[in-house]
């Protein structure tokens, strides 16, 4: 059942839009992502849903109830600030338990349920210790204990771990969903970072130009994108342009080699189509010409750099005027010498064909 609601949301600065027909429903207890680039409307979205900003049409509904021009400290939810925003002189303990004096809650509840949350974040120990004091991992963790003491309704977050070290920020969005799925709270989460979109949500809101381009959940999102800007902004990938030939077989021309990609095209494309074919680097398969190799699709590439990617290396070929990407596992690192001629190949299954003038 729909717990949170955004309907025909538009909203505009002078003559920029901001965000343009934004329609979303959020389950209850769901942790959806805002992905997109700087400038997108992510962040103008989550303030419209926190009541910071006014939607110019639209609406937006909580639990059945419109709270569209309700207040920003009568709907019920906690934020998450990029910045942190702690008060300096107060400690850890003052921070988290500032919401709940602030609602006059009684002593003992405030004291157990500060104590409680900085330990549900890691921060037992740390209760009488300044910001200043804390490292920016740690400060985080604060103001995500702060905004969980209301027990809000929505947890938002805005860019949270944005400024924070790539090792710490694993640890950090790892720790927040732990958090998230124990309470069991719904969550809405912006991001530009995919990665971490990708590895947290139920699902994925990505946007572009104001605009939603596509919604999903993260398995759907990288491996079926439906718009040529979700193929590229997600993950990496490389793009044979051709010609469709045959919509049946799922034939498509290709320079003078014809690729497979499936026999189980929808009704949009027609024989004669100007396509291209995504194909993911991890999906490709790298041997040396005359070894077997069961897969529809085949071509030879000449091999121009080796990159470590830690888990994978990757591999930068060039097939005629065609730069492409295979990631191999690292073991294999020395198999493959720069300047030698390769052999590629893919699963059929494996291809994504879109519309050229979709791009």
């Amino acid at each position: 059942m729909t717990y949170l609601e955004l309907e025909g949301i538009d909203k505009s600065f002078g003559e920029i839009a901001a965000v343009r027909d934004f329609n979303l429903s959020v389950e209850k207890g769901e942790f959806i992502s805002l992905l997109g680039p700087s400038g997108c409307g992510k962040t103008t979205t989550l303030r419209m849903i926190a009541g910071f900003e006014m939607p110019d049409h639209g609406q937006v509904r909580l639990a059945g109830q419109e709270i569209t021009s309700v207040p920003p400290h009568q709907r019920g939810m906690g934020m998450v600030f990029q910045a942190y925003a702690l008060f300096p002189n107060m400690t850890a303990w003052g921070n988290v338990a500032f919401g709940l004096r602030v609602s006059k809650r009684e002593q003992g509840f405030i004291e157990d349920r500060t104590q409680e949350l900085l330990e549900l974040v890691g921060l037992g120990d740390a209760g009488n210790k300044y910001p200043g004091e804390l490292s920016g991992g740690q400060q985080q963790r604060v103001a995500l204990a702060r905004a969980l003491a209301i027990e809000p309704k929505v947890l938002l977050l805005d860019e949270p771990l944005s400024a924070l070290d790539a090792v710490v920020r694993v640890s950090l969005r790892q720790e927040i969903r732990r958090i998230q799925t124990q309470l069991g709270i719904t969550t809405v989460y912006v991001t530009h970072d995919q990665e971490e979109a990708l590895s947290i949500s139920d699902r994925v809101v990505v946007m572009r130009q104001a605009e939603i381009e596509q919604i999903g959940t993260p398995i759907d999102i990288y491996t079926s994108p439906r718009t040529h800007f979700v193929a590229t902004f997600i993950g990496t990938t490389t793009q044979f342009k051709g010609v469709l030939e045959d919509r049946s077989s799922g034939r498509v021309r290709f320079g003078d080699q014809t690729l497979i990609v499936g026999s189980d095209l929808g009704s949009e494309f027609q024989d004669g189509d100007r396509v291209i074919v995504f194909i993911r680097p991890e999906a490709i398969e790298v041997s040396r010409p005359g070894e077997p190799v069961e897969a529809e699709n085949q071509l030879t590439a000449t091999l121009q750099a080796v990159t470590l990617l830690g888990p994978v290396i990757r591999l930068s070929l060039q097939h005629e005027d065609l730069s492409l990407l295979a990631d191999v596992n690292t073991n294999e690192r020395s198999r493959f010498t720069r300047g030698e001629e390769v052999l590629l190949s893919f699963p059929a299954q494996a291809c994504r064909l879109m519309q050229q003038d979709e791009t």
